[in-house]
């Protein structure tokens, strides 16, 4: 026989599938990938699972045990660190903005309000206009929402408003203010020691930052990093935090992007606008 009718093992043509089966099986690593690529979001699924999710965290943030006196010693042991520090100004800050009461009315608003509306009008805006990394960035927030209530169940923390002796001013009854869960004739309904970490915080970086980095127009972009510094201003002025609870927030939000980066690969900006688009290594411009 000559050498071109030689065929070795290697040479020879694979045996077909099986009947149905393909000719290639996708791996593990393929099939963890599609689970964790972002999907198209379903309106009625997320409005479900936020309103569904809130329930829940109010439920089990309420539901941790105030501990009134574990809560003030540990107000007072952050107001002794921040002196140390060198960082312990809100009370100047809070009898500061109290004295103008143009000033700090529209602030007792802010925090009343804000809080909500900014964050759901930006997961508004990722839903319509960046589908793609809406997914993402949602488990982000949510991820950084539920770590917090770990703090709030290990480390109950007075806001200095409520401090013996501190001589904070609660600025919403002090002007008769309608709003804060945390004040007034709505006091009863929420958990007044859970300080620490501040979603205020957490909740506006994450909403500033999301707006910065995909939102188009500069003053958008500007609007969105002044507004967790605007938040941090109200919420020290108000004496509902300390900076250190600003500084849980921050944490918070660490957490919640990297669980989120773990998950899908990136961060969220990273991500394709559209779901189904390839991404590319940085954020594009809404």
């Amino acid at each position: 026989m000559g050498e071109a009718h030689v065929r070795t093992l290697d040479d020879r043509p694979a045996p077909p599938p099986p009947h149905g089966a393909t000719a290639e099986r996708p791996s593990a690593k393929g099939r963890i990938a599609r689970l964790r690529s972002p999907r198209a979001p379903r309106l009625w699924f997320e409005i479900l699972l936020i309103a569904i999710s809130y329930w829940v965290y109010s439920l089990i943030r309420n539901a941790v045990p105030e501990q009134e006196a574990k809560a003030l010693r540990n107000a007072d042991w952050v107001w002794q660190a921040e002196h140390s520090l060198g960082i312990a100004v809100e009370q100047a800050v809070n009898h500061a903005m109290n004295a103008v009461t143009w000033l700090i009315v529209p602030m007792n608003y802010y925090y009343a309000t804000l809080h909500f509306i900014v964050t759901i009008g930006v997961l508004v805006w990722l839903y319509r206009w960046h589908p793609g990394r809406y997914t993402a960035a949602r488990l982000a927030l949510f991820a950084t929402t539920g770590v917090a209530l770990v703090g709030y169940y290990f480390y109950p923390l007075a806001p200095p408003r409520l401090m013996a002796g501190g001589g904070f001013v609660d600025t919403l009854p002090a002007h008769h203010t309608w709003g804060s869960m945390a004040s007034g004739d709505l006091a009863s309904m929420s958990n007044q020691y859970a300080a620490m970490p501040s979603m205020h915080i957490g909740w506006s970086l994450w909403c500033g930052l999301t707006i910065a980095l995909l939102a188009r127009p500069v003053w958008a972009k500007v609007i969105g990093l002044l507004y967790p510094f605007f938040t941090l201003l109200v919420i020290v002025s108000t004496a509902n935090h300390f900076w250190l609870d600003a500084l849980g927030g921050v944490l918070c939000l660490l957490f919640g992007f990297a669980l989120a980066c773990l998950w899908y690969g990136t961060l969220p900006h990273h991500l394709a606008r559209h779901v189904g688009r390839p991404a590319r290594s940085a954020a594009i411009a809404g």
